[in-house]
């Protein structure tokens, strides 16, 4: 059988799409897997680092704005979704798949539109709680939805806290809090969480892993200038704390965290939920329907998560909740058990089997 996966712009899309494709291969070994995405997105590094085949088209979305300059950008990418959608078509000629499978992103758009009229089985995968555009555009309201929940990468589940503790070298009485704005990072997240980081580079009761995300080169440098070591040209560390651009290895990091703090992207929920971990969530203002704010009230109406809207978010809102949570392990307790609750941890198989049903 042949799967082609349409997915790209951020990890939140590319690793679940990974996920999936993965438990593709390893339960049909014989299966031919291909990855559609943009060149200069994350897509082009994961998707081939993960083993994948992958071919690229040029497309970007539209600026929600009636600038002279976001007028003329939109204008460009009427002709690139043009020329994206014929793309997409020689692609899936050549190809030739039995099933074609979007999970989100701007690239889904032209290639999920060009099989529906090539008449290829399709389906899409929508990780929030209120869809995008592109997905809205896609979906056709006599289907009703099925709910898979978002897979989640194995490495996160088989990592033990003990274990994780240990290879990062962070003793079992400490706490260590893990923050992180996404893969590109967040201005408002990594302003507020400034001074949190120096004042416990100045103490050893708190062990303290924060992203500044791959946009951070710039807060990087202006935490060097307050005396953070430079270990490389990503990575800073002063007393137990440690600051970096991106986190490679967020299966190690996450299992060893005592709480977790960022944004509310349904993939980062979904990897909360399943290793059941407490966390302090700041929705993302800037993203469509504001749906980061309704993934994130979906754990905290149940206990499972604290939030700190942006428009409240100062650094000493964000340090008192902190404290407030590490202050009381029974605390940290319930909403760790709350989490986990809510946890769907068979995602990979719920997604594949409607895969697999659209193939026959």
């Amino acid at each position: 059988m042949k799967f082609l996966f349409a997915t790209g712009g951020t990890a939140g899309h590319i690793n679940p799409a990974l996920a999936v494709a993965s438990y593709l291969r390893e339960t049909n070994p014989d299966s031919e897997i291909l990855f559609i995405g943009t060149p200069d997105h994350m897509e082009a590094r994961l998707v081939p680092n993960a083993g994948f085949s992958f071919k690229t088209i040029e497309i970007n979305g539209f600026k929600r704005s009636f600038s002279p300059k976001a007028v003329l950008d939109n204008v460009k990418t009427v002709g690139k979704l043009l020329k994206s959608e014929q793309e997409s078509k020689k692609i899936i000629n050549e190809f030739s798949p039995d099933v074609v499978i979007g999970f989100g992103g701007y690239v889904s758009g032209p290639v999920l539109q060009s099989a529906v009229k090539l008449g290829i089985p399709s389906c899409i995968h929508e990780q929030n709680a209120y869809p995008g555009i592109t997905n809205k555009q896609l979906a056709k309201s006599e289907n009703e939805p099925i709910v898979t929940g978002l897979p989640v990468r194995g490495e996160l589940l088989r990592k033990t806290k003990s274990e994780a503790r240990k290879e990062l070298n962070i003793p079992e009485d400490r706490k260590l809090v893990l923050s992180f704005g996404g893969s590109l990072g967040a201005a408002p997240l990594n302003d507020a969480m400034r001074d949190i980081l120096i004042e416990n580079s100045k103490t050893d009761s708190v062990y303290h892993i924060h992203s500044a995300g791959t946009n951070g080169a710039q807060y990087l440098k202006e935490l060097e200038d307050e005396g953070f070591e430079k270990i490389s040209d990503t990575v800073l560390r002063k007393g137990n704390v440690e600051v970096r651009q991106y986190i490679d290895n967020m299966d190690v990091c996450m299992a060893a965290a005592d709480l977790v703090i960022g944004r509310a992207g349904a993939s980062s929920l979904s990897e909360i939920e399943a290793m059941g971990k407490a966390s302090i969530l700041i929705p993302s203002p800037y993203v469509a329907e504001n749906h980061q704010y309704h993934n994130a009230m979906a754990l905290v109406n149940r206990n499972a998560a604290r939030i700190i809207e942006e428009k409240d978010l100062s650094g000493e809102v964000l340090k008192n909740m902190i404290n407030e949570l590490l202050s009381s392990d029974e605390l940290i307790s319930e909403i760790e058990k709350n989490a986990k609750a809510m946890a769907v941890l068979d995602s990979r198989e719920r997604i594949a089997e409607v895969i697999m049903y659209l193939a026959k």
